[in-house]
């Protein structure tokens, strides 16, 4: 099937894409500068060929809150900034469980065990690990869920022996560009994240790394950034969009990015990852409007990270499978083959109830 946009620069690339061919640099560059409506259809053409035509749902839990050393410019849980956050240790196996089994109720194909710190240390916190590992264990071995962990640095031994217990994908965003990263990160390097992405791909799991739009990166930024990712051999590509928290140094520079390039830039990504799911996650229900929010996926992404995030709220399971329908795609139930109408009616439910509950306890009207 020939694919056309009626843009030369678009579907030229879009027929090397369909052919088998990466695209480079210099081919994002130019796309970053062609009209988003043609991007969008050539997203989606290559979503369409390459993907199931499904949307992909994953859940996390925020298993480590707060405290964390390194100094990231964008995040709550840095123990150098006053976000006021709750902060808590690692939650324990029966809680993580729990939380897996929320998000098995609620459609998500993946869960994701996240700690907040630099890395999970076997031989520094050796007691930690092993409730770690429990908790991977617990989820594996209870939910129809694919586990997935985003623990920070790993070394070559810790590698193997998540791989060995079935971790799936293994999380860990370099953010931006390798020449954007020092201006939002001081205390480790870009090359540090990709030497850990290296370090879990060669003990066999597959790649979750994506970034953050908006923190005044520039459309060149966001495109080395996927470069990079391409030379790293990435399966899923989680494309958050800065939600500003209070206490952060990115709070005070704002959000720095529109709806359209959001589109435009998930387009692209779906242009330089055809094979690879680009996932809508962090910060778009804050930076996209509730009649925008199926834009993204009509323009080539095909994953979502469902829920709750790690600080902030998200919106619910239901709402998101009705962000789905409105895009024309339907939810993949490949690991967790759950009733999409199910999910929407018990989150209708709960919304109806909390809405009733808040006016019965709210105070009376002067007028």
């Amino acid at each position: 099937m020939v694919y056309e946009t009626g843009n030369e620069t678009v579907d030229d690339a879009l027929e090397r894409v369909m052919a088998g061919e990466r695209l480079d640099r210099t081919d994002g560059v130019a796309l970053m500068a062609q009209p988003t409506d043609a991007l969008a259809e050539a997203g989606a053409a290559v979503r369409d060929h390459f993907g199931d035509g499904t949307v992909d749902a994953c859940s996390i839990v925020n298993a480590k809150a707060g405290n964390c050393a390194e100094d990231c410019g964008f995040c709550a849980q840095s123990v150098h900034f006053d976000t006021g956050i709750d902060t808590y240790g690692f939650l324990g196996p029966e809680k993580v469980l729990e939380a897996a089994k929320r998000a098995e109720r609620d459609g998500a194909q993946r869960f994701g065990i996240v700690v907040a710190e630099k890395g999970v240390s076997k031989e520094h916190r050796p007691d930690e690990w092993e409730e770690v590992l429990e908790s991977i264990r617990r989820v594996r071995d209870e939910c129809d869920l694919e586990v997935d962990a985003s623990l920070g640095i790993l070394t070559e031994e810790e590698a193997a022996i998540l791989a060995e217990e079935g971790i799936n994908h293994y999380n860990h965003n370099i953010e931006t560009s390798p020449n954007y990263f020092p201006e939002i990160v001081d205390s480790h390097s870009f090359e540090d994240r990709v030497k850990t992405l290296e370090v879990a791909k060669e003990a066999g799991m597959d790649l979750c790394a994506g970034v953050i739009l908006g923190m005044g990166e520039s459309p060149t930024d966001r495109v080395e950034a996927a470069i990079a990712l391409q030379d790293i051999g990435i399966s899923s590509l989680p494309v958050n969009v800065l939600n500003p928290v209070a206490g952060t140094p990115l709070a005070e520079q704002g959000v720095d990015i529109s709806t359209e390039e959001i589109v435009k830039t998930v387009a692209v990504y779906k242009l330089l990852h055809p094979e690879s799911r680009v996932r809508l996650t962090g910060g778009r229900e804050v930076n996209l409007a509730p009649d925008e929010q199926h834009l993204p996926l009509e323009a080539g992404a095909d994953g979502l990270l469902t829920g709750d995030y790690l600080t902030t709220g998200g919106q619910s399971p239901g709402k998101d499978l009705e962000i789905v329908e409105r895009a024309g795609l339907e939810p993949n139930t490949d690991t967790n083959d759950f009733d999409p109408e199910a999910v929407k009616a018990r989150h209708s439910e709960t919304a109806e109830s909390s809405s009733e509950t808040a006016s019965m306890g709210a105070e009376p009207s002067d007028d």
